[in-house]
Formats: structure tokens, sequence, C-alpha cells
């Protein structure tokens, strides 16, 4: 083995600095010759030259330089480095002079460990949390069996009264007035719970697993199950917060998926735009405790496509946040200025990019009024009035319903779930498929590009048809990850151009707000998490606009890609980056971060594989792996119909028991198919993957092994969601194969290789986290472990990459990306995009929050990581 230490700065003859000094090479500084020494034992040289370009001339790529960054933290003798810096100053005379000024002095032994700034952890007995752990899952299950036994008795009743109408306009009229009636108490019991349990939510804490988050859980669960999270985007949206607590002003507009649950701590002033995708819960778990805080935002706010709002957080009247960006907690925005980026920071970009309409108070009257005729008198009693039709005409169901137990023995009941089953299944399969191809297009004629509409009209209500019939997740599910997801994509509108098909162009998740305006160049690939921003909204007005992805792009996960994005061809677009919206079209390089920096392109690593894309090797290869996707494809309808198959033969079973057990058989069912779902696809993925856990792989896209890594995720797993902030969560994270601890909170993270992944004891996942044990870049998959230490704390939004470790203690904050191979330190508070080390920040006096200092400390990091 090479001794690297006898040779790890070598001068370079043409070195700059030799002019002028006698044509002596310039001494290396002591930080240089360290640097370069942890440099030497991480990359593939034998040798490390002052001027040597991490990328370009050593071979290094991302991961190696994590790795390097890492042992650099490590030393006591040198300052700390991110990978921001390495971008910023790619050889090591470079990094040298960035750090020179912040370089520590040298030390003997490591300085004695600073107490952590971040909130305690529980200092109880692990018996005593686990006491709390079960009571609360407990009490959670106990408030599900008497939910699901309260709705089993509604609709048992309702259904029984629909039933004895006399003729089609009387089962019509009683199912108007029973859907109306049910939808009206659906609706209204959130509201009613809220204020019996909580009252007016107030700026506070509490430990998880307590009898309070028992009565924050009963609040949020009842919020995210009821049908008007579904209105975003509609007035009636809005007057459903405020009947919750919230204070919103007039004309606002609130695009978001995500229905804040401490609605009295959020204040919304008139004109105001939220996007979809952003979040703004008014509450936030950390280190084990759920922490409640107001959100402000004043007259006239814009807040962009994949945002996250902190608690604490105000935004003054006309304040901008851009997409994919973040306000940490004490940040403010004062009146009329911008910001973007993770931590937000200044920008002079304008994110409002369409001019007003005439859109008042009455025109929002008119829509919210219509969309409750249209449910009232067309979706409820087609429902209600379906299901009644459908009992009463599948054979052997009434004589089935009087016959007590004689009728689940009979064969009669398979072949009713079998006919009902696959007609319903495969019949919304073929029926939606052209639905979606056909019914659009017609209604896009209705919209033109580039035209100022008024919102809340018949041209916005065309547009959300678009977007709601064209972004069905089981198509892109169905066909994504394979070379047909192209073919998917056309019949939607997408212009593909001349498609160089590799087998995985796109992944299986691929938004749009209108297909007819999408643009992709020939040779482009789009990771999973793709969202086409192509549409502008003010508080008054939407456009519909055209957005174009160059040629012989590569898109990583999760970004949000607007119209007008200032990039061309040949780039690399970074996980969770940032778009730019001005400057110079970016060619042929990579962009990184929010806000984005430039990144190389590729390196020599990635290449290894070029020769399978191209030529004959192409052909037979992407042949072959049609050929396995396709059995993939034929694999996730099974697997569903199956599903579908099971929860039939169970209801129609309990039309049997209807007469013996009486109500409670159908809150059993609920409760029944609820827990069969789970371990039904558990026992599907495990099978799969052979009962075997994943390893560490570095192969081609045309290796059989990432064949059938894309086969694991066809899996279906929304599921999950149903169990966020509940043991059961964990329960289930086990069983598919994650090593996770006791104890851990998980109010909605995403894990997507779960043999891959291990969280400690007591670790707090925030909603919309997710921990990502891979990476495709081009034609190249690559997947490592991901290791979080005990009571770690994962915040809101944040992406966590693949071959990385946090130390016990260590804390993320929102809407973080930290990137593959980082190792953070136990009791570390890091956040941003991309990750590094956040200041120390002092407490408030006589509160758990930090002081508007911590928002100047934010916003100065924030300037000087970008300058």
């Amino acid at each position: 083995m090479v001794d690297k230490s006898a040779e790890v700065l070598i001068s370079e003859p043409d070195e700059p600095a030799m002019a002028g000094r006698g044509g002596t090479a310039p001494a290396a500084t002591d930080i240089e010759r360290r640097l370069a020494e942890v440099l030497a034992e991480v990359v593939p040289a034998e040798g490390v030259s002052a001027t040597s370009h991490f990328f370009t001339d050593l071979g290094a790529n991302s991961l190696v330089m994590a790795q390097f960054c890492a042992r650099v933290r490590k030393r006591p003798d040198l300052p700390s480095v991110s990978m921001k810096d390495i971008y910023r100053h790619p050889t090591i005379q470079s990094l040298a002079a960035a750090l020179a000024d912040t370089a520590p002095p040298a030390v003997d032994s490591p300085p004695p460990a600073q107490e952590p700034t971040r909130v305690a952890s529980p200092t109880r007995k692990a018996s005593s949390r686990t006491r709390d752990y079960v009571l609360c899952g407990t009490l959670q299950l106990l408030v599900f069996l008497a939910y699901s036994f309260v709705t089993g008795l509604v609709a048992a009743r309702g259904y029984e009264w629909v039933a004895t109408g006399t003729d089609l306009a009387d089962i019509y009229l009683r199912s108007v007035l029973f859907g109306g009636i049910g939808f009206v108490v659906v609706c209204a019991f959130p509201i009613a719970a809220k204020w019996i349990l909580i009252g007016r939510w107030k700026p506070r804490e509490f430990p998880v697993w307590s009898l309070t988050y028992v009565r924050f859980w009963i609040v949020k669960a009842l919020l995210h199950a009821n049908p008007v999270r579904f209105f975003n985007g509609n007035p009636l949206y809005v007057l459903y917060l405020r009947a919750l607590g919230a204070r919103i002003g007039k004309g606002v507009t609130i695009l978001s998926h995500s229905i804040p649950v401490c609605t009295d701590l959020l204040t919304i002033g008139a004109g105001t735009v939220i996007r979809k995708d952003s979040f703004l819960l008014c509450y936030r778990a950390h280190a084990g405790r759920i922490q409640t805080g107001r959100i402000t935002l004043g007259r006239n706010v814009f807040i962009g496509e994949k945002t996250v709002l902190d608690i604490d957080t105000s935004m003054g009247d006309g304040a901008q946040l851009g997409h994919a960006s973040a306000l940490y907690r004490g940040q403010v925005v004062p009146d009329g200025e911008r910001r973007h980026g993770s931590p937000a920071q200044p920008t002079e970009i304008d994110y409002v990019r369409v001019g007003p309409a005439r859109c008042d108070t009455s025109r929002r009257f008119r829509f919210g009024l219509a969309t409750l005729l249209q449910l009232f008198l067309l979706y409820l009693p087609l429902t209600v009035g379906g299901m009644y039709m459908l009992f009463r005409e599948v054979p052997a169901l009434g004589e089935r319903s009087d016959a007590g137990t004689a009728g689940l023995t009979s064969s009669a009941l398979l072949t009713d779930a079998l006919l009902v089953s696959a007609v319903l299944f495969f019949g919304f399969v073929v029926v939606g498929l052209a639905v979606v191809c056909t019914v659009p297009r017609l209604l896009s004629l209705a919209v033109k590009p580039d035209e100022v509409y008024p919102l809340y009209g018949f041209h916005y209500a065309v547009h959300r048809a678009i977007a709601g019939m064209t972004n069905l997740k089981f198509f892109t599910w169905l066909f994504g990850d394979s070379s047909y997801i192209v073919h998917y994509l056309r019949g939607l509108g997408y212009d593909l151009s001349r498609v160089e098909q590799t087998g995985s162009n796109f992944g299986t998740e691929v938004r749009h707000e209108n297909p007819y305006l999408v643009t992709v160049g020939r040779g482009t690939m789009v990771a999973d998490g793709l969202s086409i921003v192509n549409a502008d909204f003010s508080s008054t007005s939407f456009r519909v606009s055209r957005a174009s992805i160059g040629t012989q792009n590569f898109l990583g996960n999760n970004i949000a890609y607007p119209a007008g994005a200032r990039t061309g061809d040949n780039c690399l677009l970074a996980t969770k980056v940032m778009i730019p919206l001005d400057g110079e079209i970016r060619e042929g390089v990579g962009l990184l971060g929010s806000p984005c920096f430039e990144i190389p392109r590729s390196v020599e690593r990635d290449s290894r594989f070029d020769h399978l894309r191209t030529g004959d090797e192409l052909r037979h290869s992407l042949a072959a792996k049609n050929r396995y996707n396709l059995r993939s494809m034929v694999f996730f309808l099974l697997v569903r119909w199956l599903h579908a198959f099971v929860l039939t033969t169970l209801g129609l079973a309990s039309i049997g028991l209807y007469g013996l057990l009486g109500h409670a058989v159908i809150a059993a069912y609920l409760a029944l198919t609820l827990g069969f779902t789970a371990l039904y696809f558990v026992l599907v993925e495990r099978c799969v993957a052979s009962f075997r856990a994943l390893r560490p792989r570095l192969c081609s896209i045309y290796d059989p092994y990432f064949w059938w890594h894309e086969r694991l995720w066809k899996v279906p797993d929304e599921y999950l969601d149903v169990f966020n902030g509940t043991p059961f969560k964990n329960v289930i994270w086990r069983l598919l194969g994650v090593r996770i601890g006791s104890r851990v909170f998980d109010d909605g993270c995403y894990m997507t290789e779960r043999t891959l992944t291990t969280v400690g004891d007591d670790c707090t996942l925030n909603a919309g986290s997710k921990i990502q044990c891979h990476s495709q870049e081009d034609g190249t998959f690559k997947s490592d472990r991901t290791t979080l230490g005990d009571r770690c704390t994962l915040g809101v939004g944040t992406h966590v990459h693949y071959g990385v470790t946090m130390g016990d203690g260590a804390v993320m904050a929102p809407d973080s990306f930290l990137m593959k191979g980082e190792e953070v330190p136990p009791n570390a508070q890091w956040g941003g995009n991309p990750a590094t080390e956040l200041p120390d920040t002092p407490a408030l006096p006589g509160r758990d929050g930090p002081a508007a200092a911590t928002a100047t400390a934010l916003a100065n990091h924030a300037g000087s990581t970008a300058s």
C-alpha cells in the first residue's frame, strides 16, 4: 500500500504564484498541508497538488468530498468545511485561502464538548417513557375504533333509509338529503372536536405520547380525514379555516395541500397567495416534544412552491418567499422585501409573474356556491345512490343479507366478489386511462397559454379539472420507471420531442399543472418528485405558460421546475435544487442548493457505464429492461386487484353478518380493512425482496438488480400516512425491515429503502421528511446505508440522502438537504440546502423559542455562505 503522507502536497511548475518569485514555487501553508493530508486519505490519487481541481483533476465526486469534509470536521486544528465550500473553492489552495480567517489555533487535544443549545431530551426513565408510548397507542386505537363504530352506525342507518325509497326519484332525493347531512356532519365534527378538546391554540410545547398529545392527535387526525382538505384553491377552504380559528383576510388564495393544525396561531392578511406543496402547520416536533407557534403573513404576501414556514415566523405586507425556500424559526421578512433559499435570504426576483384581474367577493361567493351545489346535487347522490344500486343489482346480495352465516359459505360469495372487484378495478384502469387522455385535451381548448384569467370562474374551473384528472398517481405509479411512461405522458399532452429512450426517462412521481404546456428535450432523464410549475397565480388571476426543460438534462429528486426557468441544455439539476429564474441561461453545468450555485456537470466515476447507453449494448439492454418492467407492471396490477378482491370479499361477508351483529360489523370491517391493507402490502414487499435485506450497490440502470429494485418501488405504500403520529407506524417500519429504535415519533417521514435505513431510539421525524438511500444520476444507480443515532430530529420537509450518518442528538432544520456521505456530529444543529452546521442561537428568556437574534444570525449565516 502506498504511503500518501509523504507526498500529499506536490507543487506544480506552472502555478501562477511562481511569477515574480524567482521561479520558485511558493511554500505551502500549514492549513494547505493539513487539508492535503486529509484529502490524500480519500481521493484515489498518489499525490495531491495545491492547485489540482478536486473533481476534474483528482477524479473525486460529491460522495468522496463529503467524506473529506467529515474528516476535516474531526480535526481540531482545521476549520469546519462544508460541501458548499468545496464546490465554491475546488482546490486545496483556494479552499485554504477561504478558510484561513476562520482556522482555529492548533491544539494537542480536542476541546471539551460544548453544551448543546437545543431543547434537551426528556430525562425520565426509559420505562416511564415506554409506558406513556404504549398508553398513547392504546388510546389512539380506541379512538379509531370508536370513530369507526359511529361511522358504521350512521352509514348503515342512512343506507337503510335510502333503500326504502319507492322509485328512482325518491331514491335520488333521499340520497341528496342523507349525503348532504352526512357531509356537513363530517366537516363540522373536527371543528367541534377542536373547540371542545383544545379551545384556542396557544404557543406552547408538550411531550409526545402524553395525554395532551393525544388530544392534539385527535384534532389533527380528524382534520386529515376531513373532505374539506381537498377544497384547497376554493374560497370554501378559507371559510373552513376561519371556523377553526384562523385569522384570514379577504381575497386570500390557499393552494397548499397540507392543512394547518394549530389554526388559531395562523394569521393571513388580505390578498395573500399560498402555492401548493407548502407547509404552514403552526407546529413542529422537536426532540420528542410538540412545539406550537405563530405564523403571521401580512397583506398581499406570496408563498412559493415547495416551501416551509417554521413556527414563530412572519412576513410583512407585500413580502415574497420564492420556490424551494424556507423561513426558519424566528426569521422575519420586512414589508415589501423578497426572500428565497433555505434558510431564506434577500433576492431581487419578483415571484408574482402575472398581472391582476377583476375578482371581487361576489365572484368568490358564486364559485363556492356552485361547488356546493355540484357536490350536493351530483357527486354525493351518485355516490350514495350508486352504492345502493350496486348492492341491489349484485346477485344474491339480498338473500345473503337475510341468510346469516349461511351466506358466508356459499360459492356465490367468492363469485360476486370476483365479479365486482374485477369489473370495478379493471374497468377503472381502462376507462380511466381513456378519460385522462381525451377529456382534459378537449377542456384545454378553453384555456389559452399566456392569457390572464380571473380566479374563480369558468376558466379557473377548467384549469383545476385538467390538473386533477391528469395528475392521478395510479397511472404514473403504473407506468413510471419504465419506457412506457413516455407514451403515457405523451398521451397526456407532453411535448417530448424526439425521445432517446432509456427505460428510466421519468420516475413514478411526476406532476404538472397543465400537461399541454410541458416540453422536455431529447435525452433528458427525470428522477422522482418533479413538479412542473407552469401556472402563475396572483390573488385575483392566473395564467398558464409553457415550461421547457432542455436536452441532455438530468433532474434529481424533489424539484419544482417553473415556467421561465433559466436552464438550458446538458444540465445536472441536483435534488431539491432551486431552479433559477434570473440571470443567463445555464448550460453544461450542474446546479445544487437553494439558492442554487454551479457544480460540475459530471465526474469521471459517473461515466463508467456510458458504453451501455449507445449502440447494440443499449438496444439489447433496453429490450431486456422493457420486458422486465412490463412484468413489473402486470405484477403491480395483480397486487392491487388482489387487494381489492379481498376487501370486496370482506365487504360482502360483512353483509351476511349484518343481521347477526348489526352495526358493529361495519366498524369491524373498517378496522379490519385497515389492518389487512397494512399487513398485505408489507408481506408483498417482503416477498419481492425474498425476505432479505438490501445491500449497498453501484451499478448501471441496465443491470437486472436495478430492475428488481424498481419493482420494489412499485409496491403501494400510501397506506402508511394513516399511521402517522402513532406507535403503529414504527411497527410497520419494523415489519418492512427498517432497523428502528424505541419510541420513535414519526409524523410523516418516508423511507425509500427500508432495509438500508437505521433510526435510533427516541428520534423525531417531522411531516414531509424523507430518508432516501439511493440516487440515480444519468445511467448510474447508487445506494448505501443511512443511519440516524438516538434522539435525532428531522425537521419538516427535510431530505436525507444515502451514505449519511447522524450522531446522537443531532438536529436537522426544516427544508434541509443533507447530502450523500455526510457525517453530522452528535448534538450538532445543521440546516440549509445543502445542509451545513448552523450557528449557535440563544433561547428567548422565559420561552423555548429563539430570540430575534436568531433570525439575524440565520440571515447572516445564509448571506455569508452565499457570498
